[in-house]
């Protein structure tokens, strides 16, 4: 099996569930995206209906097309959607993938659950698809996803200076993470003991 036929699956824990997007989350993931805070450093903006709708189509599209995995994020302590993150440039023969696209509603910051979301990607990525890279990036100017980046054990590596286009004109720098295969036994000890 290939990794777009293998990445594709639920992954949960006592805290959070990760499933691949489906048309039946299209409510649950309304309810929670139109906050314009989420968006502020995104390559995309939603701030109205149609926004949105482009947003969940694209989703829907690229997991379909096997262009990125799109999870959505269940709270299992209220049984919301918290979120969203993906598997994305999946670069099998190169055994390297990015996890990213990643983004929370307002009442589930703060709380954990982009870190246990994090853990579930990262070993599923490196215990079952058999990944030996997996990548982030951010914009350099987004502060916090850069110190979220760090708490979870990832590598800073260096700054892609005008990357890409941000909705407003603006030019990207994006600041790019790693975790490697090598790394991942203390990352894994670090997410599984350290609560931070």
């Amino acid at each position: 099996m290939t990794w777009t036929e293998k990445a594709p699956v639920i992954l949960a824990d006592e805290h959070i569930e990760l499933h691949p997007v489906t048309e039946a989350d299209r409510e649950g993931i309304r309810a929670v995206a139109m906050d314009p805070h989420i968006w502020r450093y995104f390559v995309a903006a939603v701030s109205d209906e149609d926004d949105f709708k482009v947003f969940f189509d694209t989703c829907l599209a690229d997991t379909a097309a096997g262009r990125r995995v799109v999870f959505v994020i269940v709270d299992k302590t209220t049984g919301r959607i918290a979120g969203s993150m993906s598997y994305g440039n999946l670069a099998e023969a190169d055994a390297r993938l990015e996890i990213g696209w990643s983004w929370l509603g307002r009442d589930f910051r703060g709380k954990g659950v982009n870190r246990w979301a994090k853990y579930q990607l990262l070993r599923h990525a490196f215990e079952e698809l058999g990944a030996q890279r997996v990548e982030f990036k951010t914009d350099v100017l987004n502060g916090q996803a850069r110190k979220g980046l760090i708490n979870i054990g990832a590598t800073e590596e260096g700054t892609l200076r005008s990357f890409n286009y941000m909705p407003g004109g603006r030019r990207r720098d994006a600041i790019f993470y790693s975790i490697l295969r090598a790394e991942w036994p203390s990352v894994k000890q670090h997410l599984e003991t350290d609560p931070s």
